[in-house]
Formats: structure tokens, C-alpha cells, sequence
């Protein structure tokens, strides 16, 4: 079979939303904050959900200043210079969102849709979910669009979690240290992969 049919024969794509949340987040000393976004976060998750899929990624974060930054940055590759400069980076860029909560990101996404959240550890009084687990069920025909929520300092409080349908398994570090404190942009390309990949 050639190239052409086996692109044909594919399944679609399902359908995955990117939330990465800045508020409620815990600190190093378990205190709740909200977090600064990085002008890393922007660009490196982008670019990873766009090559896999990935509708729509959302920057969640309750002050306005710092979304302002955040548009400032995408008018930048999108619309001036920065989109002449690197065409790539502008059409990573194109399905990136701002939103003050997680009810107003997925009220701008139109998709009746069920979350999961992503934390280091197990999270008690929730949903469990392999990542095989979840990538078999977003790919049922009668499965929900997915919104993947990802914390960023120390992770999103229980409470937050908890409020969520379901949260992922841990990503493990190897024996015998077991160390679990990625970086959220790495951790967002593992789970991608494992989740959108076509195998």
C-alpha cells in the first residue's frame, strides 16, 4: 500500500484541548499562587501541540496583565514582524488562546467537553486514567472532545484536580530516584505522545 492510501486509511484525529492553568497553583511551601507566564511556555507548547493536533491551547491566568503579555507576543509572530521573520513560528502560534478560567476557555472552545488534569503524583477523590486508557477513549465514536489541563509551579491544588473529570497518570522517572519534576513543557511532549501518537 502506498503512502497516499495509508494517509487515507487513518484514523482522524481526535479532538484535544491545551490548557496550561497559572492560578490556583501551589508553591514550593504549598501556598496557593498564580504563577507568571514565560514567553517558553508560549512558544516550545505551541509548536508541540501543533505538530500533534491539538485544536485550540489556552494560557489560563486571572490577571490581565499578564495575558496582555500574551497577546503582545502572539500579535508579534502573527501579524508583524515575527511573521515574516519565521513563518513556522506563526503557524504554531495561530491556535493559541488567552482565558481567566478554565469555564471561560472552554465557553470560547464551543466544545461539550470532559477535563483532565496532569499532576506529579497521584491526586486522591479522582478519576484515574492511563495514558493508554485515555487514548483509547478519546478515540471512541461517541468519546467527548478532551481538555488536557497542565499546572505550572508546583502544580494545581487538589481541590482544582478534583474538580476535574479524571487526572492522567504520572509521567515516571527512571529507578531508583523516581524524580518528577519536569519541566511543564517537556511533560506536555510526553503526554502528547503517548496520547496523539499514531501508535
Amino acid at each position: 500500500m502506498g503512502p497516499e492510501s495509508s494517509e487515507n486509511t487513518m484514523a482522524a484525529v481526535p479532538r484535544l484541548a491545551l490548557g496550561l492553568v497559572h492560578f490556583p497553583i501551589l508553591d514550593r511551601e504549598k501556598k496557593v499562587v498564580a504563577t507568571n507566564i514565560t514567553n517558553f511556555d508560549i512558544h516550545d507548547i505551541a509548536r508541540a501541540a501543533t505538530v500533534y493536533g491539538v485544536e485550540r491551547y489556552y494560557l489560563i491566568h486571572p490577571m490581565k496583565e499578564q495575558l496582555m503579555f500574551v497577546d503582545r507576543i502572539l500579535d508579534h509572530w502573527r501579524t508583524g514582524q515575527g511573521s515574516k521573520f519565521n513563518p513556522f513560528r506563526r503557524t504554531a502560534l495561530k491556535d493559541v488562546f488567552t482565558a481567566t478560567s478554565l469555564d471561560e476557555a472552554k465557553k470560547d472552545w464551543g466544545a461539550d467537553c470532559f477535563t483532565v488534569a496532569t499532576h506529579a503524583r497521584p491526586v486522591p477523590g479522582t478519576t484515574f486514567y492511563s495514558c493508554s486508557e485515555l487514548k483509547s477513549e478519546i478515540r471512541k465514536p461517541t468519546a467527548k472532545p478532551c481538555f488536557l489541563l497542565f499546572g505550572t509551579g508546583f502544580g494545581m491544588t487538589e481541590e482544582y484536580m478534583q474538580g476535574c473529570d479524571g487526572v492522567l497518570e504520572s509521567i515516571r522517572g527512571a529507578p531508583p530516584n523516581d524524580y518528577r519534576h519536569l519541566s511543564v513543557r517537556s511533560a506536555v511532549s510526553i503526554y502528547l505522545d503517548r496520547i496523539m501518537g499514531p501508535w
